[in-house]
């Protein structure tokens, strides 16, 4: 997990997160479902942005949970120190469930077997677990088909009547949300209700029990999703979950390094691995210490730009393991200048979502890979 570190001094390459950009994104999120508690995502070490940093920062501006992918990432908040609901949602077969309870850290069901073995963890922990009973509706991923939920909310209930779990949720994922006016949003929603009408006349679904489905982009565009509780990702790091649509989010992160080298070279030079670029005059080149082991990906190369000595440059040929080249021409360069790969694009840099458009993914990939070897530092 990455660790806050007090100084940029030596530091070749690094990874700067705005955190007042977080509490901004959350609190600006928050606003959006003013009726509905927020959650904060921060599995992949807070989206690349820290773990531990952006719960404390979410949490700072009012998210009132925050949510896990596995079991892992929970146990690492709770040993730094955050006390504020978890809820993780991939368990595997031989999880440490008995950790998981005795943390509170709530669990994610989506097949009997599944209750059965929290049943038997929390026996052991002697306390209920609490849990959130997933239904699939549409996303053919995690959670109980329609067909069986009743059999899991039959289930649930009958470990809740022997007082080993509490059942605190029920949720589903939205698959098509960040495409407005896609028809699978409404008939997401339509099976939703309709579990939850199940859950309902089976008596799983009291006023205390949170009903959630929306994800970042339904928060922001979808009111008739919010239900109880919104649960929000990559919003919170300010990177637009509709592309198309300014939201007014704030890019949390920055990843910039120092310019390790720089040298005149003559016309015809061949740069990197390959010698896909050929310089076609005398020109100065620029090394920068990062490559596809830092999660720059490796087909960044000749197309996407950074901003080095005032200007944007394409990387110049093939990204290495550890390093890429930027060709200057006859600007100004030494070593030792910063090179900026994308940011919130005040300065001129690239964006995160530039990077995402000219290689063909989304800004969730861009700085999700931002790999260990790159620091964290906090502003």
């Amino acid at each position: 997990m990455s660790s806050l570190i007090e100084t940029e001094a030596g530091l070749p390459a690094r990874a700067v997160v705005d955190l007042a950009a977080i509490r901004h994104n959350v609190g600006l999120l928050r606003a959006h479902a003013p009726g509905a508690e927020t959650l904060v995502a921060v599995k992949a070490d807070g989206y690349g942005h820290g773990l531990v940093a952006s719960a404390q920062a979410a949490l700072e501006a009012g998210a009132a949970r925050i949510g896990t992918a596995v079991l892992q990432e929970a146990f690492a908040l709770r040993e730094a120190g955050v006390t504020a609901p978890i809820l993780t949602w991939l368990i595997p077969p031989d999880a440490p469930l008995r950790q998981a309870i005795e943390l509170d850290v709530e669990l994610s069901a989506a097949a009997p077997w599944l209750l059965d073995a929290v049943a038997a963890a929390a026996g052991e922990a002697g306390r209920a677990a609490r849990v959130h009973l997933k239904v699939d509706t549409g996303m053919s991923r995690g959670g109980a088909g329609l067909a069986e939920w009743p059999d899991l909310v039959d289930r649930a209930l009958a470990v809740q009547a022997e007082g080993a779990v509490e059942i605190v949720g029920l949720w589903s994922h939205l698959a098509c949300a960040d495409i407005p006016g896609h028809p699978m949003i409404e008939a997401q929603l339509a099976a939703f209700n309709e579990a939850l009408h199940i859950a309902e006349k089976k008596g799983a679904a009291g006023s205390h029990v949170i009903r959630h489905i929306a994800n970042s982009a339904a928060t922001l565009t979808l009111p008739e999703a919010r239900y109880d509780m919104v649960r929000v990702g990559i919003a919170a790091y300010g990177l637009t979950p509709i592309p198309e649509q300014d939201f007014g989010l704030v890019p949390a992160m920055t990843l910039m390094a120092q310019v390790a080298l720089t040298k005149r070279v003559p016309e015809g030079s061949g740069v990197s691995y390959g010698h896909v670029h050929v310089t076609d005059r005398e020109t100065t080149l620029g090394l920068v210490p990062l490559g596809y082991a830092d999660g720059v990906l490796r087909h960044a190369g000749g197309r996407a730009e950074v901003l080095a000595a005032g200007r944007r440059r394409t990387i110049a040929g093939r990204v290495c393991m550890d390093q890429f080249v930027i060709d200057v021409g006859d600007d100004a360069l030494v070593a030792g200048d910063e090179v900026v790969l994308f940011g919130p694009g005040h300065g001129g840099e690239p964006t995160a979502q530039e990077w995402a458009d000219i290689l063909g993914t989304i800004s969730h990939e861009i700085v999700t890979r931002i790999g260990f070897r790159v620091p964290r530092v906090y502003r």
